[in-house]
């Protein structure tokens, strides 16, 4: 109970910070920390994209390259981390 508890406050937070929710404009361009946040929690937003069109798991508002930077970097870290966390048998 209390597990499952943790698990959907966690989500409901993480849903606060996705990307295209109308808290970026040109004037406050999304930038390099928000592209890390965004490239962690891709597969999240990959997921609930699917049920809304209205979501994406990219930015569009964004500084450019400090942003692509940290949302490629933390993509490539977070898929790069699972597979050197699988144990290698012998």
């Amino acid at each position: 109970m209390k597990l499952s508890l943790l698990i959907l406050i966690s989500i409901i937070i993480l849903t606060g910070c996705l990307p295209r929710d109308g808290s970026y404009t040109e004037e406050d361009p999304a930038t390099f920390l928000s592209g890390i946040w965004h490239g962690w929690i891709a597969p999240l937003s990959l997921l609930l994209s699917l049920g809304d069109s209205t979501r994406g798991i990219y930015e569009p508002i964004n500084t450019g390259f400090g942003y692509d930077f940290g949302f490629y970097m933390a993509i490539i870290s977070g898929f790069g981390g699972l597979s050197l966390s699988r144990k290698k048998k012998k």
